[in-house]
């Protein structure tokens, strides 16, 4: 088994507190900024930050793949964690610059042997980046409503 990284990053006009909270508040904030791949979101326990537990189906390369993750927050404030039964993390990474924010979301997840994890990683690292830079189109859309609770 070979490491899978993938990562997608971007400046948003938002400060690192409201988009912290955004991505932390898991029963509105989070599943409001989700790609169409996402449904059937739910959370199973908590619902903000640390010892939430999350479910939900993924669509990516025309497979869907239900996800059961625990939140954890490394760093309080900047890094939140996703880890799921599969062993797979995502990571989201926020940095105050000035005004705005850069977030980083990325995962970290190991492929299958063989010929299929030769296939899987950079098909993976193809359809994660696409899907993470849709998310990161949502969550700039987000910041720049003026209307939101968290600005």
């Amino acid at each position: 088994m070979a490491p899978i990284h993938v990562s997608a990053e971007r400046m948003i006009p938002a400060r690192a507190q409201s988009l912290y909270a955004l991505l932390a508040d898991y029963r509105d904030g989070h599943p409001r900024i989700l790609p169409p791949a996402f449904s059937d979101f739910r959370v199973l326990h908590g619902g903000t930050g640390e010892g939430t537990r999350i479910q939900f189906n993924v669509r990516v390369g025309g497979k869907t793949r239900r996800m059961v993750g625990q939140i954890t927050e490394p760093e309080p404030g900047r890094v939140l964690e996703e880890t799921y039964e599969d062993g797979s993390v995502t990571r989201f990474t926020i940095d105050p610059v000035h005004n705005e924010s850069r977030l980083r979301i990325e995962t970290f997840a190991e492929s299958r042997p063989g010929l299929a994890g030769l296939i899987e990683r950079p098909l993976s690292r193809l359809l994660l980046a696409r899907l993470y830079r849709e998310e990161l189109d949502l969550i700039e859309k987000w910041a720049e409503n003026l209307g939101s609770p968290y600005r």
